[in-house]
């Protein structure tokens, strides 16, 4: 499959989600309507990732120095706070958006245009918002789940999102197209770099790929729109409710 950045943090609940069975119930409470087609667009992504991306990925780490390799991921994460600052000032958060645009400054100035993260031992934590998120922020359900041809897993609410974050990224308005695509695949196989070792856990722990990548990703943004705190009797806590699960047993 293809992975976006929150992918990174998705694959490393893998763990403790398959500690918690979570594929024997995940027929009676994910919202996946579309189940057919998304396990096609699923199929598509994942063999583009077997052939293409995850062996460009492994080519990019051997012959990458790590230094280069974290000044890389570094740079990008610097272009992502830009949306997260915008995400954060219209949730109405503005000490984390504060943070932000300091994280910003510092990385962009004293870190070198980004290679260099100074922010985080500055005690200016990163976070982690985009449109989507702050569609739910806004009281706007998630809707159905649904995979994306290259960019996997999303709902229909965040794939709304996908225009204004695009929108609020510097790669944005870089003026050569072939260099905003340059950049676009040097992010993407940055990321599946970082994630070769978090992937191959899932693959090997799940029965069930797609149920298992479903299932994370659903709790994981259930739990970024909320900072952190699951939602009781609310529209994005449908696809996990309790209540329901047990009446079903």
């Amino acid at each position: 499959m293809i992975f976006r950045r929150e992918h990174f943090s998705l694959l490393l609940l893998v763990p403790s989600i398959f500690l918690s069975g979570c594929s024997t119930v995940a027929n009676k409470v994910a919202h996946d309507p579309w189940e057919g087609f998304n396990r096609q667009v699923y199929a598509f992504n994942d063999t583009l990732d077997v052939y293409a991306l995850k062996p460009a990925a492994k080519g990019y780490k051997a012959i990458t120095p790590d230094i280069v390799e974290a000044g890389v991921s570094n740079f990008f994460a610097n272009l992502g706070d830009v949306r997260n600052f915008v995400n954060n000032l219209l949730q109405l958060k503005f000490v984390p958006a504060g943070i932000d645009l300091s994280r910003i400054a510092f990385n962009t100035t004293i870190g070198l245009g980004g290679l260099i993260d100074v922010a985080t031992p500055l005690g200016y934590p990163k976070s982690n918002e985009d449109f989507g998120q702050t569609l739910g922020t806004w009281g706007l359900g998630s809707g159905p789940y649904v995979v994306m041809p290259f960019l996997g897993p999303s709902t229909l609410r965040d794939v709304s999102g996908l225009p204004v974050d695009w929108v609020a990224s510097p790669v944005r308005y870089v003026e050569s197209n072939s260099d905003q695509w340059a950049l676009v695949l040097l992010d993407t196989v940055s990321l599946r770099a970082e994630l070769l070792k978090a992937s191959s856990i899932r693959d090997t722990a799940a029965l069930d790929p797609y149920i298992f990548t479903r299932e994370a990703f659903l709790q994981r943004r259930v739990s970024l729109v909320n900072d952190g705190e699951i939602p009781v009797n609310e529209d994005d806590s449908e696809a996990f409710d309790e209540d329901e699960l047990l009446d079903d047993e």
